[in-house]
């Protein structure tokens, strides 16, 4: 194991509690701003390595970095008809038994000055910022990733500069076998072209992008074809016997279709981007994030037959900490130029970044977007008793949704330690 591969395991880990952090510190600022007490700023879970109190706050670390959380004050509020600051001592069943203890639980916090600074008290759209600031640290985080590297580091495009040359005409169908005896010669190698040649012109169009020249390319199968290309300082004419072949739709990658074959591959170049791109990027991002999301179990039920068996672990399905962190231990270990090392990495944290954002705003408790909904459900349903001039409903009971929260609590804690433990058996590899 190379030191560069740990050093990169650190970088990468200390950037996701960086993250974790940031979440919480989005939460904190607003609870803060909107006058809810909040006891406790902690990145990590179990017993506490570290901490110290500013103001009416613990700000602390603890031992297992897995997440992070603030303890605000009055997340329950009390039965409708109980008197402030109580709560009944009797239950109807073992649900209804869980709910009063939880309720006690976060009631203890309570001082007799806190009746405005709990959380359940606060105006409807106060709760969804409050909630909402924590994955939108994520998407912002995710943004600011993916913007430096694709406006600042730039993006590798192809461009109008031969690579290399294919000796053989391969069908999409057949993609990957070497040549055999009786494939075609390509026309690139019949008309001479080599790897380091840039391609001025083609068909008389002056060429400016190699997009520009993959499309001429296709529409030019079974002519001959002037090129002008640039060797060692010199233009150079030459004539292209453009042949056809089967090849990969450009609309459809699903698809194959007869078009004009020449058999170069071209040579890339990092170039920025405009925000357009980012916007793009961001767009394309988002619904894979959701479709992820959607298909999480079946996902998930891969992840299994991997972790307990010699299958190979789908490389676009999810990882853990543990993954993400030995990804960028290979990252930085690997041959790659520096830049394209850090370009990598940072897209690397800005897609976790925006996965666990998304993530967070499920509209499922103990999710940030369970509180989200619970708040906009708070919202509606005072609106609509305001508008037919109905008693104000009050606000909502989520603790009535606790036999709910604690199963997907349960859940989510499942899929980590599944993550974690196929991340250290048979991990996503970033060649393979």
């Amino acid at each position: 194991m190379s030191w560069l591969f740990v050093v990169g395991i650190v970088v990468f880990f200390a950037g996701l509690l960086a993250s974790i952090a940031l979440h919480e510190l989005g939460h904190l600022s607003f609870a803060k701003l909107f006058g809810v007490r909040t006891t406790q700023y902690m990145v990590g879970f179990g017993p506490t390595m570290w901490s110290r109190h500013r103001g009416e706050t613990e700000y602390g670390v603890k031992w297992i970095p897995l997440g992070g959380y603030i303890r605000m004050i009055g997340m329950l509020p009390p039965r409708r008809d109980d008197a402030p600051g109580t709560v009944r001592n009797f239950s109807t069943g073992p649900y209804q038994s869980l709910i009063e203890s939880a309720r006690g639980a976060a009631l203890e916090e309570v001082g007799p000055d806190d009746e405005d600074r709990v959380f359940y008290r606060k105006k409807w759209w106060q709760k969804v910022v409050i909630m909402f600031a924590g994955p939108l640290m994520n998407l912002m985080l995710a943004f600011v990733f993916i913007s430096i590297v694709v406006m600042g580091i730039g993006v590798s495009q192809p461009q109008p500069l031969i690579g290399s040359v294919s000796r053989c005409a391969i069908p999409a169908a057949q993609a990957g076998r070497e040549c055999a005896p009786g494939d075609p010669v390509t026309p690139a190698v019949r008309a001479g072209l080599r790897a380091g040649d840039r391609v001025l012109s083609y068909e008389g169009h002056r060429i400016t992008s190699y997009q520009q020249l993959q499309g001429l390319i296709r529409a030019s199968g079974g002519r001959t074809v002037p090129v002008v290309v640039r060797r060692g300082g010199h233009d150079l004419p030459l004539s292209v016997p453009v042949t056809t072949n089967q090849m990969q739709s450009l609309t459809d990658p699903s698809k194959t279709e007869t078009v004009g074959f020449l058999g170069i591959q071209a040579a890339s170049a990092r170039e920025r981007q405009g925000p357009g791109t980012v916007i793009s990027v961001m767009t394309d991002l988002t619904k894979r994030t959701v479709g992820s999301l959607i298909n999480m179990p079946n996902k998930m039920v891969g992840v299994w037959n991997a972790a307990f068996s010699d299958r190979k672990r789908d490389p676009n399905g999810p990882i853990g900490v543990v993954g993400a962190s030995r990804i960028g231990g290979e990252i930085a270990a690997s041959h790659e130029p520096g830049l394209d090392k850090l370009a990598f990495f940072l897209m690397m944290l800005g897609t976790v970044n925006f996965a666990v954002g998304m993530f967070n705003l499920v509209p499922l408790l103990p999710l940030d977007g369970g509180h989200i909904a619970g708040a906009l459900w708070e919202g509606l349903k005072r609106f609509v008793a305001r508008i037919a001039r109905r008693p104000d409903p009050g606000h909502v009971d989520v603790a009535k949704a606790l036999p709910l929260t604690y199963a997907m609590a349960a859940v989510i804690i499942t899929m980590g330690v599944l993550l974690i433990y196929a991340d250290l058996v048979n991990p996503v590899r970033l060649n393979g």
